[in-house]
């Protein structure tokens, strides 16, 4: 079954009770009104993924928790009103790699593709792959802009540190964190059968720049040796 407004109700009513006891009196909505359409959601993307990284992990089981870390939990509600799965390669260590990800909450749903917290040996790679006119980095910025969907995230720094460079280059070098994201309230799309068709287009389109990504990786771990 797809997602549903009853989803999404689910999720808010969650946070707004914000109580342990709620959500176990109605785990078995949470579990068929959320974990079951992520479920078959993630299951309907993994050739797609897979084509794009054979590496990926693509376990429709792995969906996010829903309650916070109680250490992080200060002034905030225990339970959010979203969820998500994340694409991405089996993790080593505590190295942040690329991902995609895919969210929804009573705001609509917001997917994308690039780092939760890109290290400074991650960003000194993209940037030198940027300056150098790396072919993967060519493909990445071809495909950013054959697309509108997804826009840069990632903080940009106050001054610009590379004013000699084009205004493209300086939208990817200027940031201390990289990625790409994008929101849709298109709620008739995501209580649709044809939402994972739609993601998956959407994140072939982008693969060039996870593959970019994938690359400055790769010049890390070369570097270290």
């Amino acid at each position: 079954m797809p997602f549903s407004a009853k989803s999404l109700d689910f999720l808010f009513e969650n946070m707004l009770n914000d109580s342990k006891t709620w959500f176990c009196d109605h785990k078995e909505d949470y579990q068929k009104y959320v974990t079951e359409p992520f479920a078959k959601f993630v299951i309907d993307l993994t050739d797609t993924m897979l084509e794009i990284d054979d590496r990926f992990v693509c376990n429709p089981k792995k969906i996010s928790r829903l309650y916070r870390d109680a250490r992080y939990a200060k002034g905030k509600s225990i339970f959010r009103d979203y969820v998500w799965y994340s694409f991405c390669r089996p993790y080593e260590g505590h190295k942040c790699l690329p991902e995609f990800y895919f969210s929804i909450s009573p705001r609509g749903f917001d997917y994308g593709c690039g780092y939760y917290a890109a290290s400074s040996d991650t960003m000194d790679s993209i940037r030198s792959l940027i300056l150098s006119d790396d072919k993967s980095f060519k493909a990445a910025l071809k495909a950013y802009k054959n697309q509108d969907v997804f826009e840069h995230y990632g903080e940009l720094y106050k001054r610009n540190h590379y004013p000699e460079e084009s205004k493209d280059k300086q939208n990817w070098l200027n940031r201390r964190n990289m990625g790409l994201s994008g929101e849709s309230k298109d709620f008739d799309l995501l209580f649709s059968d044809k939402l994972a068709e739609k993601i998956a287009a959407d994140f072939t389109a982008i693969a060039p720049i996870y593959k970019f990504f994938v690359h400055a990786e790769e010049c890390v771990t070369e570097k270290g040796k």
